[in-house]
Formats: C-alpha cells, sequence, structure tokens
C-alpha cells in the first residue's frame, strides 16, 4: 500500500491548493476525484458564468455579440471542443503531476484511519495517508416541490455548458448564481423570472447590494418575484409545452427550462467519516465553522467545511490546512472573507453590516455614499448603486464594507486588507486615492466617518 503524507478526496480549488501546497514544503500527496479535476468553478461555475455575463453585457450593449459567439467563447473558458460534451480536465491533471503530486481518478472512500480505498473501473487500490483530507465540493439542491421530477430542470452544469437558449428560463432562488444566471439569459432575450422564498435577493449580502442587484435585474428584463415559494410542478402544461410551476400566493409561473439554484449540500455520506467517530447522516457531522480539522489526522476543506462557499474561501482553506497538518502555528482567520457577485452592477461584501455588528455587541456606525451621485458614478451614468462603511467606535476600524457599483469585486479589497490588517480610520483617510474611482468614494466617506469620532461636522 503506498503510504502519503496527504490523501485528498476531491480535486476542486481547495483539494487542488492543499496537493500543491504540500509539495511546495516538501510533502508527498496523492489527489483523487471521481469526475473533474479543478472541480465545478472552472468548468460550470466561477469561469463559464463569469464568460458569459460578459458577453451578455457586450449582447445588451449592442455589440455584434450573439449566443452562438458567447456559447464558443464559453466553450473556450472551460477547453470543451465544438464536438465535445463535457471540458476537457487535462490541464489541471499535468500541472498536479508537474508539480510531484499523484492523481487517480476513481470513487474515494475512507475505510480504515489513513486509509483510503479507491474504486475505479473494475480496478481498486489503497492509499495509507498520515492526513486524509476532504475537499469534495458541493452539489445543488433539489427543493422538496410536487411534482418537480417530472419537468425539465437544470442546475449549474447545464445552465453553463448549453449550446442552446431555452424558450424561456425559471429561476428558484436568489443567491448569486441565480442572480448571475438569470441576468445573463435575460439579455440575450430568453424571458425570465427569478423566484426567491425570502423578503430579498442574496440573503447572505448586504441589504443595499440585495436591492441594487434587484433593480439590475429588473432593468435587464429579468422578473423578480420576492417572498414566494415554489409548491408544485405540472410538466408540459403551459403554452407551447412549458412546465407550470405553482407558488405559494396562489400564482404560477411557465417556463421551459427551470434552474434550481436554492442552494448547495454536500456529498459526504458515503466516503467513511464514520471511522473518524463522525456520523454523515446527522443534521451537522462537524461544525461548518470554517475549522478545518474535524478529526485526529482528518481534515474538512472548501464548500463542507463552511463557514461559506466560496472559491477563494477553498483555496485559503486548502493551503492553510497543509499548514496546519505540518505543525505550523496559524489559524483560519474569515473575518476578512470578501463576497461578490458579477450581475451588473456587480455587488461586493467583506465583514459585517451595522445590524450584524450591532448584533455582535460593537459600538458601530456607517457612511454610506449614492453611487450614482458620486464622480464616478456621473461618469458611468449609473442610476442605481451605493458604497457603505461599517466603523468600530471604540477601535477606529473598519469592521465591514459593501458596495454595488462596477467595479466593486475589486473595490472592495482596500476594505478586505483594512479589516485584515486592524488599519486604523486616521491611515485610510489619509491615504491617497486617484480621482475619480470608486475607491476615491472611500476616501470621502473615511473623512466623513472620522469626522463623526471625533465630533467635527461634515462639509455642507
Amino acid at each position: 500500500m503506498d503510504r502519503f503524507d496527504f490523501v485528498i478526496i476531491g480535486a476542486g480549488t481547495a483539494g487542488e491548493a492543499a496537493a500543491n501546497k504540500a509539495r511546495a514544503l516538501g510533502a508527498t500527496a496523492a489527489i483523487i476525484d471521481r469526475e473533474w479535476f479543478g472541480g465545478s468553478c472552472p468548468h460550470v461555475g466561477c469561469i463559464p458564468s463569469k464568460a458569459l455575463l460578459h458577453s451578455a453585457s457586450e449582447h445588451a450593449g449592442g455589440a455584434d455579440y450573439p449566443w452562438s459567439r458567447a456559447s464558443e467563447r464559453r466553450d473556450y473558458m472551460v477547453n470543451r471542443a465544438p464536438d465535445a460534451e463535457e471540458p476537457d480536465d487535462s490541464g489541471h491533471v499535468e500541472a498536479l503531476e508537474s508539480a510531484g503530486a499523484v492523481t487517480r481518478r476513481g470513487q474515494a472512500r475512507i475505510v480504515d484511519r489513513g486509509v483510503v480505498e479507491i474504486q475505479g473501473g473494475d480496478e481498486t487500490e489503497r492509499l495509507r495517508a498520515t492526513h486524509v483530507v476532504v475537499a469534495v465540493g458541493s452539489v445543488s439542491k433539489r427543493p422538496p416541490v410536487d411534482g418537480l421530477d417530472q419537468v425539465r430542470t437544470w442546475t449549474n452544469r447545464e445552465a453553463t455548458l448549453t449550446r442552446e437558449l431555452p424558450r424561456s428560463l425559471l429561476v428558484l432562488g436568489g443567491g448569486p448564481t441565480g442572480c448571475e444566471l438569470a441576468q445573463v439569459y435575460a439579455r440575450f432575450g430568453v424571458p425570465t423570472t427569478i423566484v426567491q422564498p425570502g423578503p430579498r435577493l442574496l440573503t447572505a449580502d448586504h441589504p443595499r447590494n440585495a436591492e441594487a442587484v434587484a433593480d439590475g435585474l429588473r432593468a435587464s428584463g429579468v422578473s423578480v418575484r420576492t417572498a414566494v415559494r415554489a409548491t408544485r410542478a405540472r410538466a408540459g402544461a403551459g403554452a407551447d409545452g412549458a412546465d407550470i410551476i405553482e407558488l405559494d400566493d396562489g400564482t404560477s409561473v411557465e417556463a421551459h427550462a427551470i434552474l434550481l439554484a436554492v442552494g448547495r449540500s454536500f456529498p459526504i455520506q458515503d466516503i467513511g467519516l464514520e471511522i473518524y467517530g463522525l456520523d454523515p447522516a446527522a443534521r451537522e457531522p462537524f461544525p461548518r465553522d470554517g475549522r478545518l480539522r474535524v478529526a485526529e489526522g482528518l481534515w474538512v476543506i472548501g464548500d463542507a467545511a463552511g463557514p461559506e462557499l466560496h472559491t477563494h474561501q477553498g483555496h485559503y482553506q486548502g493551503e492553510l490546512a497543509v499548514r496546519m497538518a505540518l505543525g505550523e502555528d496559524v489559524s483560519p482567520d474569515y473575518r476578512a472573507l470578501p463576497r461578490a457577485t458579477y450581475t451588473d452592477p456587480e455587488a461586493a461584501f467583506v465583514g459585517r453590516s451595522l445590524e450584524q455588528a450591532e448584533a455582535a455587541g460593537i459600538d458601530a456606525f456607517e457612511a454610506v455614499a449614492d453611487f450614482a451621485t458620486t464622480a464616478r458614478g456621473y461618469a458611468v451614468e449609473a442610476t442605481i448603486g451605493h458604497v457603505t462603511i461599517v466603523v468600530d467606535r471604540a477601535t477606529r476600524q473598519l469592521v465591514g464594507a459593501a458596495m454595488a457599483c462596477p467595479d466593486a469585486s475589486a473595490a472592495i479589497h482596500e476594505c478586505v486588507l483594512a479589516i485584515q490588517a486592524r488599519v486604523p480610520l486616521e491611515v485610510l483617510a489619509a491615504t491617497i486615492h486617484a480621482f475619480p474611482s470608486t475607491s476615491r468614494i472611500l476616501d470621502g466617506l473615511y473623512a466623513e466617518a472620522l469626522g463623526r469620532l471625533d465630533g467635527v461636522a461634515a462639509p455642507a
């Protein structure tokens, strides 16, 4: 039985990061996946969706960018040949092997402490590990809707890989995936409705971001339905053979494709966690607080680890778990974990909202700028958007920031660094920001906040 310092189950972003960090630190590593090396992000997640968002923006802006061109560009981005159904993950395999990792394709299961069995076709192999790392990612949830199994449903997989536009689309779920893909298809002329059970879209995001994204979706032609839930599906009962989804307010929506974007579940039931004394069938087999080490010699990274679901979080956790396992005195820190939704406008958020800060016992206040009335907003003819900071009065530091504007996913990182490094507000306010960038808006907010802390009125 071959022995490794690390045997990694799952070769998505988190697993790849763990394998590469292990090799960089001189440890041996084997990594296993049952499908795509590289995972969802480069094949049916972040990369194709962002390519499609760009294409849809170009198309909506009047450029010569039809769906055929968008589909071809998406295929290029996911490394899928014109005559192929699936993306090609060979580049990920080659990169891992070049780094010195051993790759295996098959179904992996823990059969003893430190022993992982791989079933690949008719062959079975066992590997011994000092540390077993679980990086299995997540899959789309299916909501408990009567008759849903009889209608045409998509997950992010079909929605990012399809080569044909649907005649109409219903998106169940108003998180980042649902919002981004709703805007893509609406901008290509597909009648699109998004249904969100909660009172607003992007429930984990800042409320102002949710409002701006909803406005952006409506401007793109999306019908946004909030505070309503799907209750029943009727296959082919609508016009032109569309499926009908009945809602709990007595109305219904017809669509030829139904995208399931109500959340993610974690495929951890059949990988042998019980060997380590965990109950994979339990509601919470282990705390999803991002602690990474869940038992002696057992690590969970990526989506299943929590506290949230982000590619950048998975990469961070993959590297950190290996460093922790090899004895470095480090531990996870999620205070400055950024979130970004790449709709038009983009939305980004880090740290806490004012309400979250106050609920945590922080004496905080916020400063808010209407993006549309800033120099940058005027320049791009914005009608919606904001930039918000949340300040802790006691420490005189940022504890949160949110923004909805064209370059939010980039501009937020000044606030990410400020929170991570506990930069004093005085330093932020004294920093020179290029005019008229989005970061220059932060400059004004820092000055306003500093004045409030020191009892100095802001200029009229």
